[in-house]
């Protein structure tokens, strides 16, 4: 499914005012290349400046709404993130070896997304056009998997 730029225009301005983001410069970049992830924003808190990067290659999510809804709470989300981020670098260092700074930032970084994600689901149940919610990378394991047996 490729996603259209009217649309991607459209969701960004609807949800960068619905969750009170005017005050950020917002652009996005549609990437055209094989890309691990659907969505993605860049942002640089100082100048009050982020980036959507939304693939539109080969999305492995099909309701763009949500997808930008997710990305766009990151960035609502961003100053806590990074506070808790850097709490836990100072408590557990960044050894990606040791078990315990592995297992408060896999915790942490799981944690956030799946906040982020019921958060996403909750604003497009309220106001999305399409409140249909995207299964699919589940759904392309389970195709997957029926093709092989």
């Amino acid at each position: 499914m490729k996603f259209k730029e009217e649309d991607i225009k459209k969701y960004l301005t609807k949800w960068q005012d619905t969750l009170r983001l005017r005050d950020w410069d917002i652009k996005y970049e549609a990437v055209n290349k094989e890309w691990r992830k659907t969505g993605d924003i860049k942002i640089d808190a100082d100048d009050k400046k982020a980036i959507l990067l939304i693939n539109c290659f080969n999305p492995k999510q099909t309701n763009l709404e949500a997808l930008i809804i997710h990305e766009l709470l990151h960035l609502k989300l961003w100053g806590m993130d990074q506070m808790l981020e850097g709490l836990v670098y100072l408590v557990f260092g960044q050894d990606e070896e040791d078990p315990k700074f592995n297992f408060a930032y896999s915790r942490f970084m799981n944690l956030l997304e799946s906040t982020v994600e019921d958060l996403s689901k909750s604003f497009l149940k309220l106001d999305g056009e399409d409140k249909e919610i995207s299964f699919g990378r589940v759904q392309k394991q389970v195709d997957e998997e029926l093709k092989i047996k």
